[in-house]
């Protein structure tokens, strides 16, 4: 093994299983909670999660107040209105539970909460300095894996800019990681969050910033991407296969929290933050399209890549057999395949790339790209 580069590695507590959202109260208990602040959505709500939770609460004897006025992409007004929630009904802990959005402002909630001032002033890298309250996450998708990871993605709602915060301040303190609560997604949703979580590991595997603790995890996700998405997407209802997505995000995960991203999540970021799309959609659109543009700053890791993903690493040519398997994959999974095809504006290219260009994702690609290049890449997604 060469010399190796010091390497931090942070994961909150993780409880994986079937019934792991059953610890939520007696968790919050432990934290010292008292009064819960509940940071959901209107659909999980409407699937039928949110109530067993709020009885599970008041079972334990803990006061909780609900702010569920969060949408897809959340924006720094729907995370100054939840600190004001947090604030005005004394809370002490914030439980959130859903996919990315919910678990994305319920750390921002956290981190304004504890710092004071607007949610954009933490923008960045490690800009967090004080430490948020108790957050605990019951996550209701397989692919974001926010509910262990240091990122909170929030958009500008005034500019429709997506920003990342970054900072192990904003690491949840306990992911109670329940495959049951994946079993009401509908296939579009098991789709593109399993993509989303495909990107999560190839972009730790070859970010600059790897190691070989999270490179364990990123091609453990590859495997059980490559094994359960299909198989998922045939059978929703299986417990077997939504476990294996489940265990393939929390993976991918792991392994991006502390490798971080690259290029195709930077370009989602600025991508769906301007046309409120799904994040999953767009990083299946565009995954193709940055393990072209880096291939050539890794061949060897992407060699790996291609072999977990049932390739062959021998094959003469890697890159042509790995995108074809990634644009499969894609294909069968029913997401879309080009940008036009969601409705963009070729015109908009230019103001997308620029602003992926200022994304800190971009510190991490294997490869160093100019805003020409970021150009070039969605023309050539277009």
């Amino acid at each position: 093994m060469s010399e190796m580069v010091l390497r931090k590695f942070v994961a909150p507590e993780v409880i994986f299983g079937r019934g792991a959202r059953s610890l939520a109260a007696r968790y919050a208990r432990n934290l010292g909670g008292t009064r819960v602040l509940v940071v959901t959505d209107d659909g999980v709500a409407e699937a039928g999660w949110l109530e067993p939770l709020l009885e599970n609460l008041d079972g334990e004897g803990l006061g909780w107040a609900v702010y569920r006025d969060v949408q897809p992409n959340p924006t720094d007004v729907m995370v100054m209105r939840g600190v004001e929630v947090f604030d005005g009904e004394g809370c002490d802990l914030i439980l959130t539970l859903g996919g990315g959005s919910p678990m994305d402002c319920a750390k921002a909630i956290g981190a304004v909460h504890a710092n004071g001032g607007n949610v954009l002033d933490f923008v960045g890298v490690d800009k967090i300095p004080v430490p948020c309250p108790p957050v605990i996450c019951v996550p209701t998708t397989a692919g974001s894996a926010a509910d262990i990871s240091q990122f909170s993605i929030i958009k500008n709602e005034k500019t429709g800019i997506k920003h990342a915060i970054v900072s192990k301040s904003i690491v949840p303190d306990v992911a109670l990681v329940d495959p049951d609560t994946t079993l009401t997604m509908d296939g579009f949703l098991t789709a593109s969050t399993g993509m989303d979580a495909l990107t999560h590991a190839f972009e730790a595997y070859v970010s600059r910033a790897h190691s070989p603790l999270t490179d364990v995890h990123a091609l453990q996700s590859v495997e059980m991407v490559h094994s359960f998405l299909l198989r998922t997407m045939g059978d929703l209802s299986s417990p077997e296969y939504r476990t294996g997505m489940m265990l393939a995000s929390l993976h991918a995960g792991l392994a991006f929290s502390n490798a971080s991203l690259g290029v195709v999540h930077a370009l989602s970021h600025s991508l769906g933050g301007l046309l409120d799309l799904p994040h999953g959609e767009c990083n299946s659109l565009l995954l193709r399209h940055g393990v072209e543009a880096n291939y050539g700053a890794a061949p060897e890791r992407f060699a790996v890549l291609l072999e977990r993903f049932g390739g062959c690493a021998e094959t003469p040519d890697v890159l042509s057999e790995l995108l074809a398997r990634l644009d499969t994959l894609r294909d069968q999974a029913g997401l879309p395949g080009r940008l036009r095809d969601l409705g963009l504006k070729e015109d908009l290219l230019p103001e997308i790339a620029a602003a992926a260009w200022e994304d800190p994702c971009m510190i991490t690609n294997p490869r160093p790209l100019s805003p020409a290049g970021l150009e070039e890449i969605l023309r050539n997604a277009y």
